[in-house]
């Protein structure tokens, strides 16, 4: 397997865009336009993991302020996890924010995506708040300090 990982500071071409929402519908069991979702966050930043021309994974945020980025969405194929394509996406995501002056990454998660809030933890993450939201999901808010 060899995987190419590359970085987009803004919404990539329609057909990447394609594979990477068709990737994140199949990982979210979801028919939203992914497009719409990500016009209006600012600073985009995408890392993506390629086989191929097919996208394995993808890890998208957006700047929350000067000093902290948001970790907003990700996910690697069903068929490519347990290969540390999710870690390899997240360490060059910190990286990224570390050279262009972020000090903290937020990220949000659930219960039922325990192997991504595992993946957070051992990464450095702490959990520091937990919230039930308007359609009465239970999120937890996970802070990494990016220079600690």
């Amino acid at each position: 397997m060899d995987i190419k990982y590359l970085v987009f500071e803004s919404i990539p071409n329609v057909d990447l865009m394609e594979r990477i929402t068709k990737l994140y519908n199949s990982v979210f069991d979801s028919e939203d336009d992914l497009i719409i979702k990500m016009k209006d966050k600012p600073k985009l930043l995408l890392n993506i993991a390629l086989d191929n021309q097919k996208v394995v994974g993808f890890k998208i945020g957006y700047e929350l302020n000067n000093n902290k980025f948001y970790s907003w969405l990700g996910g690697v194929d069903p068929h490519y996890r347990k290969h540390g394509i999710a870690s390899m996406l997240m360490e060059q995501q910190h990286q990224y924010l570390k050279e262009h002056g972020y000090k903290v990454v937020q990220t949000k998660t659930m219960n039922r995506w325990r192997s991504m809030l595992v993946l957070n933890i051992k990464n450095g993450f702490d959990v520091i708040e937990t919230y039930t939201d308007d359609k009465g999901l239970h999120k937890i808010i996970l802070e990494k300090n990016l220079f600690s």
